[in-house]
């Protein structure tokens, strides 16, 4: 069994008890992540469905830290005497993949919708209330200037 994830704008082909190094996450070693599945094999089922592929999760516990090879950048005019010498080492994260299931979707996203909704509301209030400030502030104007005439 098999699944493609996408993690750190990529996709990755992981099997459980696989190390895959992905993008630098946030966490400490330890730390136990989930990654949402984009395909999932299972022996001759292959689920590609986006409803039934999002019941699928994919958890893994962050291994440690890693840094890819360092890339050297050289920048040189001819006769100026102008010569720039520049490195780089991108930072990547090794996790190990500890469970490929169906497991219930987290309970956060319900909460986050459920949050989601007052938040709208007082936006929507102080909306209200700006724009009746705003009123307020345009009939004081147009009194004073009334009364200047």
């Amino acid at each position: 069994m098999y699944a493609i994830v996408r993690c750190g704008g990529r996709q990755e082909k992981v099997a459980l008890d696989d190390v895959v190094t992905i993008d630098k996450l946030d966490g400490a070693a330890g730390d136990s992540i989930t990654l949402p599945a984009l395909l999932v094999v299972d022996g001759d089922r292959v689920i590609s469905d986006p409803a039934e592929v999002g019941r699928y999760q994919v958890t893994a516990d962050i291994v440690g830290d890693a840094a890819g090879p360092k890339i050297n950048m050289i920048h040189y005019r001819n006769k100026t005497g102008y010569r720039r010498r520049l490195g780089h080492r991108q930072r990547y994260t090794q996790v190990r993949i500890t469970g490929i299931g169906t497991e219930g979707k987290p309970s956060t996203k319900s909460s986050t919708t459920a949050s989601a909704k007052p938040q709208g509301k007082a936006t929507a209030k102080t909306a209200t209330a700006k724009t009746a400030t705003t009123k307020a502030a345009t009939t004081k104007t147009a009194t004073t200037k009334a009364e200047e005439d």
